[in-house]
């Protein structure tokens, strides 16, 4: 992999960090649903003031991540499994047909970049890092998605999202099993690439249906 296919790298503020960081520790389930969390305990993990944490609690409580307690903190809501199947079902409606359109619309572009991040989500994968794995994962799906240009979109998508929670992907990595689904983004942007959107399409409906396993902790069989 050459670094001249990646981003170039940009400032990223305190309260962005903040946010990032109490995001991936929600997904990972390293904040527990329904325990209420302290503000100010956050800011000394992070090394950083009151204030960034607590601006980026509020940008996670707009987008229904967490919910704010008066003078004590925040608290991430409880998921039942009718929640997960409301947001696997909005995400299967955006993102199967969108990916469909990805592929009869990608025309000449550069596809580099897009195999770069499916690489990496399989090292980490490999590795059983679950944070780099996580960032990676989000950083694809994201670029694909933008290939579109609708931003409201790639938010509505970033948003679901947020509010499902990974509660089995530490299981899997624990037990070398991560990398199943980490292909599955490699076989994603090859029929993306090929310009297939029927195979695209049928992938991405696979690809969520594992996904909403994972997030209820019941990981899906492997088809084979």
């Amino acid at each position: 992999m050459t670094t001249s296919s990646r981003p170039p790298l940009r400032a990223v503020s305190l309260r962005e960090q903040a946010r990032n960081a109490i995001r991936t520790s929600i997904v990972m389930g390293d904040i527990a649903p329904g325990q209420v969390e302290s503000v100010v305990k956050v800011a000394a993990e992070l090394g950083v003031s009151i204030t960034p944490v607590r601006e980026a609690v509020m940008d996670l409580a707009n987008l229904g991540i967490v919910e704010v307690i008066r003078n004590k903190g925040f608290r991430v809501p409880q998921l039942t499994d009718q929640d997960l199947d409301e947001i696997f079902k909005i995400r299967t409606m955006l993102e199967v047909p969108a990916m469909r359109e990805a592929a009869e619309k990608f025309g000449d572009r550069d596809p580099g970049p897009f195999r770069t991040l499916a690489e990496d989500i399989v090292l980490a994968a490999e590795a059983g890092d679950v944070r780099s794995f996580l960032d990676s994962d989000r950083l694809f799906h994201k670029a694909l998605l933008q290939t579109l240009g609708n931003r409201r979109l790639v938010n509505t998508v970033e948003q679901l999202r947020d509010q499902a929670r990974m509660q089995g992907l530490q299981k899997l990595a624990d037990h070398g099993d991560l990398t199943e689904s980490a292909v599955e983004h490699l076989e994603i942007l090859e029929a993306i690439i090929s310009h297939n959107g029927e195979l695209a399409a049928e992938l991405m409906k696979k690809h969520l249906t594992h996904s909403r396993g994972i997030w209820a902790d019941r990981p899906e069989p492997s088809d084979g």
